[in-house]
């Protein structure tokens, strides 16, 4: 019951994920109707159900612009728990987050200023800028959006099939054409 679920909007619109477990309390309680099924199937005393991977609201729900939260997951989340000096993918555990600006020459904690770090390149930039340190960044950091947030949506997917055409990849059956 701990699978992960994407949560799509009425209008078919990914807006979260959720457990597997508070997806089938949404379906019981009218709110969301399956869409995809994972291939397992949950049993209780009276009935059975085919486990969800996709679930959609049945009433659309208006979804303001907000904020994340500055914090150390949502930067790895953000970065793809991937240094952002050399490029590799670590585990969360590997990493550091490295203010690119140091903070002991002003450097505030910011997304803009924030990035996840090996413990290599972190302690190899040390207290200087990416520039003094030739290390250039592979991607310059930005906060979240609603555009970070489907892309976050899209990473925790990739390895499910069934959330693929929800969440806008290309298929690869266009790609090999287009080659």
């Amino acid at each position: 019951m701990n699978a992960r679920v994407l949560v799509l909007n009425a209008s078919f619109e990914p807006i979260n994920v959720c457990s597997e477990r508070r997806a089938v309390v949404m379906i019981f309680k009218g709110v969301a109707r399956v869409e995809e099924h994972n291939g397992h199937v949950l049993h209780s005393e009276k009935m059975t159900l085919h486990a969800p991977s996709v679930i959609r609201l049945t009433e659309y729900i208006h979804i303001p612009y907000k904020n994340r939260s500055l914090s150390r997951k949502n930067i790895l989340l953000r970065d793809n728990s991937t240094c952002q000096y050399c490029g590799k993918c670590l585990p969360p555990s590997e990493l550091t987050l490295d203010h690119i600006i140091p903070r002991s020459r002003g450097g505030e904690s910011t997304w803009d200023n924030l990035v996840a770090c090996c413990k290599k390149c972190n302690h190899r930039k040390g207290n200087r800028t990416p520039e003094e340190a030739m290390m250039p960044l592979r991607h310059h950091p930005r906060g979240f959006s609603p555009h970070v947030n489907r892309q976050i949506i899209r990473y925790l997917g990739r390895a499910d099939e069934t959330w693929r055409k929800y969440l806008f990849y290309e298929s690869d059956d266009a790609s090999a054409e287009s080659s």
